[in-house]
């Protein structure tokens, strides 16, 4: 497993710029664009686990979301400089659960609860997660390993 940047609350942290594409004509960010920086985020963080595309989409298996609870807190702005985080907060034996939340600065933006299962490409019905990568995640999401400290 590699090193992930993590912010000072031990989330995985991906810097975001907001442009003008991101915004509405108030200069706002687009709500449904919260989604797409929480997607980048949870790409790169498993992406820092050694688990690319090729990994997590492939002839066996592939995560999907399920569920995504999100809430908007305050708005961002053009020219912004947002952080999108990412932190597991549960894996099973066929899913993941995680906390994605969108900042500025201290301000916090935008949290979301967003739940993916594993599933079969062919069939897209639940499967297991593959025992060496279930161990990597748990790995990720136990503090005790000091990735979450």
């Amino acid at each position: 497993m590699s090193d992930f940047p993590v912010n000072g609350l031990g989330e995985f942290s991906l810097p975001i710029r907001v442009y003008i594409e991101d915004t509405d004509a108030g200069g706002i960010v687009y709500y449904v664009n919260y989604l797409k920086y929480i997607e980048r985020a949870r790409t790169e963080f498993m992406r820092s686990l050694g688990m690319d595309r090729a990994a997590i989409f492939n002839d066996e298996l592939m995560f999907v979301v399920s569920d995504v609870s999100i809430s908007y807190h305050r708005p961002a702005l053009l020219d912004d400089d947002l952080e999108a985080t990412a932190a597991l907060t549960g894996v099973g034996g066929a899913s993941l659960k995680l906390k994605q939340c969108v900042r500025r600065g201290s301000d916090l933006v935008v949290e979301a609860a967003v739940s993916l299962a594993c599933v079969s490409p062919e069939t897209l019905a639940p499967r297991r997660i593959p025992k060496a990568m279930l161990a990597t995640l748990r790995a990720a999401h136990d503090p005790q390993n000091g990735l979450g400290e």
